[in-house]
């Protein structure tokens, strides 16, 4: 596990924001931001032509800065709530856009909450889904017990 990695569980990388400082800046190249990150450098290139990330280039190489890590811990966040492209975008929109800090946080909390019923319904149905398909196995088996020979 990176230093980045462990020095970034204070709390939801949702919360931002999003850091931009110049000075100083520690630079990862395409292959070590893919090792802090547990991505593949294939990801990292589909983030940046989705726009996602904006590494700076010097020749064919990339290189992420303080802004780029800040951005790919709200991705992968966002990810794993299950936000999709266009949301994850306008995440970040919102995290770098200029509105206060209280109205990026309580914008935040209302499209989690909006994903927090998305998936509590999405599970609802796979239980119904998951229940129906025991009926239909414990149907089968009985069918099978029934007729060994068949």
């Amino acid at each position: 596990m990176t230093e980045l990695s462990r020095t970034s569980a204070f709390g939801p990388d949702l919360a931002g924001p999003i850091q931009i400082d110049g000075k100083n800046e520690a630079r990862l190249s395409i292959a070590e931001m893919a090792e802090t990150f547990g991505v593949t450098l294939r990801a990292l290139r589909f983030y940046e032509e989705k726009a996602l990330l904006r590494p700076e280039r010097k020749g064919a190489r990339r290189f992420y800065g303080a802004r780029e890590i800040g951005r790919m811990k709200v991705i992968l966040q966002a990810k794993r709530i299950g936000l999709t492209l266009v949301e994850i975008r306008d995440v970040i929109g919102l995290l770098e856009g200029k509105t206060s800090r209280m109205s990026q946080l309580r914008s935040l909390r209302e499209m989690c909450a909006r994903q927090d019923e998305l998936l509590s319904e999405q599970l609802a149905q796979l239980k119904e889904q998951a229940k129906e398909t025991a009926e239909v196995v414990a149907a089968l088996d009985a069918l099978i017990e029934a007729n060994p020979q068949a």
